[in-house]
């Protein structure tokens, strides 16, 4: 528990975002059939009467009532798909069970706790009319995969409707503590091109050769601008296959590219960029959506949480902020990231408690000052 955050007692609606926790962990959510739980979402909500409950596929949202559009955008935005559960797991991955002050189950640390903690933050502020922006809560979908049934597809539909973020909260296990950047990623798929011949004879052009003369390349890949909050942007060459047998000069060479990304360049530009290092080689994305996100220092986000005397980081891990480019965003939660994905999984009862009341005071801090706010965008 952060010992800047100071809390006596359960928050009011801490049972109720308990309770919510342990009916999503009972129903399998994987990414990608996460129809059950988005339902439990979309009932929870309207129960609550905070404003129209829209879903678009497995992604469910509400505006707080009292929308002004002379106000920015805040959304408040976790996700309720599950990876699937280890082999590894001792007990019943659906089964929220508490013990010793924690919930356990798949989903209770990613990113349960954040979801039902953001979820209960937003109804105590739906209707608080000093705020000097408007509330967008939003559950999405095929966060751990990022299929296009996610984030992918809820920003365009919030964007046609005129409530595109204009910034976010994501919720993620964090410990409570600000991420204010991540790095985004690319995997390239290099091809090495030369010409085959007989070994023996000196024949051909080795497709290996022109291949490591590029791999050197990568290696070596720097740019102009670098990123202030997450410094050079980092090339691994991770898999190479070439060949077919002992005495056969290849005429390709095969090798994958891991790059990770930041905020000094887009990820279109990167690909650009490292297409015109190499001398011999393709370079094909498999993917250019996973962008980084750096959140500027100077954003009442930031400040925000700074006023509270939290510790800003760069998080290691990718979430739904690498599909929100353009809009600055804070990623922030209850947990550990080390519990994701990991058997027996758990998220600690003193953990969602301290977000309930987090949450609300870095939204509460955009309100000390409208100009500064205004400045930040």
């Amino acid at each position: 528990m952060n010992k800047l955050t100071q809390y006596n007692s359960e928050h009011p609606r801490f049972q109720a975002a308990v309770d919510l926790l342990r009916r999503l962990i009972a129903v399998p959510s994987p990414s990608g059939k996460e129809d059950d739980t988005a339902a439990i979402w979309q009932q929870w909500l309207e129960e609550h009467g905070v404003g129209e409950v829209c879903r678009v596929r497995n992604n469910v949202f509400v505006v707080a009532p009292g929308f002004d559009s002379s106000k920015p955008i805040l959304m408040l935005n976790s996700h309720h798909d599950t990876v699937r559960p280890s082999t590894a797991y001792t007990r019943d991955p659906y089964s929220p069970d508490i013990a010793d002050g924690r919930i356990y189950g798949l989903g209770s640390n990613d990113a349960g706790a954040s979801g039902v903690a953001l979820a209960a933050t937003f109804l105590d502020l739906a209707s608080d009319d000093t705020l000097p922006v408007n509330l967008l809560f939003a559950i999405s979908a095929s966060e751990e995969n990022m299929s296009p049934e996610g984030m992918r597809l809820l920003l365009p539909e919030l964007t046609s409707r005129g409530l595109k973020p204009d910034m976010a909260i994501v919720g993620e296990p964090t410990g409570m503590q600000p991420a204010v950047a991540e790095r985004g990623l690319l995997v390239l798929d290099g091809v090495a091109t030369g010409r085959q011949g007989h070994a023996a004879r000196d024949e051909g052009i080795n497709a290996i050769y022109r291949a490591i003369e590029d791999i050197g390349l990568l290696q070596s890949f720097s740019t102009p601008v670098v990123s202030s909050v997450l410094g050079p942007i980092k090339v691994s060459i991770t898999m190479i296959e070439a060949g077919t047998q002992h005495n056969v000069v290849p005429a390709t060479c095969s090798y994958v590219v891991d790059v990770r990304t930041t905020d000094a360049y887009t990820n279109q530009e990167t690909v650009e960029l490292l297409r015109q290092t190499v001398r011999w080689s393709s370079l094909t994305p498999r993917s250019t959506h996973i962008g980084a996100s750096a959140l500027p220092l100077g954003h009442p986000l930031f400040k925000a949480a700074l006023a509270l005397g939290l510790e800003p980081f760069v998080s290691p891990t990718t979430s739904d902020m690498a599909l929100l480019h353009g809009i600055p965003s804070l990623k922030i939660g209850p947990g550990q990231s080390s519990r994701s994905h990991a058997a027996d999984e758990y998220v600690c009862l003193d953990e969602i408690n301290e977000a309930l009341y987090v949450y609300p005071q870095i939204i509460k801090n955009l309100a000390n000052g409208k100009t500064t706010l205004e400045q930040g965008f």
